[in-house]
């Protein structure tokens, strides 16, 4: 067997926020990757403008450093639950990983999640212990919980060996002494060469590549971004690919690319353990492997966890249809969600007996309301339903999808927490106080119980709590749960909102427009005090007459009107509501906008 000594492939994965990211960015600096003069944005792998805006990493990305003559292929991965489909594929291209754990946080859901993923595969772990230099850090307890959860998901004797190293990505210096609080990235550098295997196979048999990941380019089109498990691999060579369903067709490798910092390099050859990208297959899908015409084996792929949760995507066909998005038609809507399919492993896309509706299912409400933020932007228009979890039956029971729920809050908050995720049907399993007066509860709950509530918890707790979910697997249906308990406040008519309609209409409930805003019969524009729902005016003039008196002219004063956010609206809608979706606007609307025909229909239950 060869053994490749100038290669190290590794992986970072940590719950969200714990500073994968920041770290990779200090590992590309001291590298030598940038010049010195060169402009680095924060968080340069976060590279799509919605990362960005929301300081979370959802798409995987690879990057390579050079260290003491042997070149690292880091791969930075998502540290969000919805996003787990791209930690699992990762998974099969790097032989080690760099466990990331926060040094005040310790391990969270997500810790856990990517953690028995890796134990999984029998991956090498690496734990590094981030942020030592935050107030209220505890290293030492953050180790012992981290080796608690090693031996909780059963990892075997090697496994729980496993190095330890200090760090601060953010002020750029790692250590093996958890005292020290200065340096550089060396220990750290140091210790993945030390304890990550290198890859090892026949580096002289014949060919086999295993695609993880796709990406894509204006010029060259369809990417596929894999590891060359065995063998050699030219530019222009002939290949078979071995596709997920069995069937077997003859390519040719145009391109071949290898990662040097942020860019992806032209090569002419790559051999056993190289992560490369390749152009050239047009219809190339994840989890496919390319072989050696002379010697066809495929490999196999990991199982991705199934989705949780669906949501129906529908032709817009509210009266404002077609007046500000680009891409409209069921045509379109249709080739964009199956074109989704492709990349995103862990989402699915099935036609319905109508052809204007899709159902699409995903890992949570992120994973879709990511999917309708991008489309949104792209210029697509459309509307969605509220989503639903999934439930399937085994044994002729009904099972739903639980969570496990992890809430961190300050005392005086426990009790209305506690209340309402009882009435969701949440059971505490866990509870502790935390260094600094924080109570950390931990649930297990449906996640339908978890549809909406997120916006209630920032109420409830005034924006001063933590809240972290798991999928932890199917049980028995815990009945039924009463969610949302206000009704809507509905337009009555089509034309544009005024400050009087909307002052004689903001003691029913909150108001979510202002004046001036153009609004249809049916459309949603408030969320109504009662449990009903209530049809108001607000086009409504006042009418001028000739006569002054004293006080009826005075201004109207308005409360200013609640903004949601497309997660919000998501939470908000009951199931005889739709979300309207256009590059410029996000409008709430009932599924039957005559006041007549839902009367009508009311009747007929």
């Amino acid at each position: 067997m060869d053994v490749r000594q100038d290669i190290r492939n590794v992986a970072i994965i940590a719950h969200v926020d714990h500073g994968k990211t920041t770290l990779v960015d200090e590992l590309l600096k001291q590298s030598g990757i940038f010049r010195q003069n060169e402009q680095v944005a924060e968080r340069v792998m976060d590279s799509n403008d919605l990362e960005r805006e929301r300081g979370i990493t959802i798409l995987s990305k690879n990057t390579a450093v050079h260290y003491k003559d042997v070149k690292i292929n880091i791969v930075d991965t998502p540290g969000h639950a919805d996003f787990g489909g791209e930690v699992e594929r990762i998974l099969m291209m790097v032989d080690g990983v760099l466990l990331l754990v926060d040094a005040f946080e310790g391990c969270m859901p997500q810790t856990r999640f990517v953690l028995k993923k890796a134990l999984g595969l029998k991956k090498k772990v690496i734990v590094v212990v981030n942020k030592i230099d935050r107030p209220g850090a505890r290293p030492a307890e953050v180790i012992d919980e981290v080796l608690d959860l090693f031996i909780e998901l059963g990892a075997d004797e090697d496994q729980l060996e496993f190095p330890v190293v200090y760090a601060s990505a953010k002020d750029g210096y790692s250590s093996l002494d958890s005292s020290v609080r200065e340096g550089d990235m060396r220990p750290l550098f140091d210790s993945i060469l030390e304890n990550i295997d290198p890859p090892h196979g026949d580096m002289n048999g014949p060919l086999q590549i295993l695609f993880s990941s796709l990406d894509y380019d204006d010029y060259i089109g369809r990417i596929g971004v894999g590891r060359v498990e065995r063998g050699h691999i030219k530019r222009n060579e002939q290949v078979v690919l071995c596709k997920t369903d069995g069937e077997r067709e003859n390519v040719r490798i145009s391109k071949l690319y290898q990662f040097e910092g942020l860019k992806r390099v032209e090569v002419e050859e790559a051999a056993l353990g190289d992560l490369v990208c390749v152009s050239g297959i047009a219809d190339l899908n994840i989890g496919e492997t390319a072989c050696d015409p002379e010697k066809i084996e495929p490999l196999p792929f990991v199982k991705i966890d199934e989705p949780t949760i669906s949501m129906n995507f529908i032709v817009n066909n509210s009266p404002f249809a077609g007046q500000e998005g680009k891409f409209v038609t069921s045509r379109n809507l249709r080739d964009r969600l199956f074109k989704e399919v492709e990349t995103n492993v862990s989402m699915r896309v099935e036609e319905t007996d109508s052809t204007d509706t899709f159902k699409v299912s995903g890992r949570g409400e992120l994973h879709l309301s990511i999917l309708i933020e991008t489309m949104r932007r792209q210029g697509y228009e459309f509307q969605v339903s509220r989503p639903k979890v999934i439930m399937k039956k085994e044994n002729g029971v009904l099972m739903e999808p639980m969570e496990l729920l992890i809430v961190e809050v300050p005392e005086q908050y426990v009790g209305s927490v506690m209340e309402k995720l009882g009435s969701r049907k949440g059971e505490l399993e866990n509870m502790g106080v935390r260094d600094g007066g924080m109570t950390h509860l931990e649930f297990k709950i449906p996640s339908r119980g978890l549809i909406g509530y997120r916006s209630e918890f920032m109420t409830d707790t005034n924006g001063n709590g933590i809240i972290n979910q798991l999928f932890a697997g199917y049980e028995p249906y815990k009945g039924d749960i009463q969610t949302r308990d206000r009704g809507s406040i509905v337009v009555h008519e089509t034309g544009e909102s005024t400050g009087y309609g909307l002052f004689n209409t903001q003691d029913r409930g909150r108001l979510f427009i202002g004046p001036g805003v153009p609004v249809y019969e049916g459309m949603i524009v408030g969320e109504c005090a009662k449990s009903e729902d209530v049809v108001c005016n607000v086009c409504k003039q006042k009418h001028l007459t000739n006569t002054r008196a004293s006080g009826s002219d005075d201004a109207l004063r308005l409360v200013p009107p609640t903004t949601l956010s497309l997660e919000q609206c998501m939470e908000f809608i009951k199931d005889d509501e739709l979300l309207e979706v256009t590059p410029v606007s996000l409008r709430l609307r009932k599924v039957i906008l005559s006041k007549e025909q839902r009367m009508k229909q009311q009747f007929r239950k």
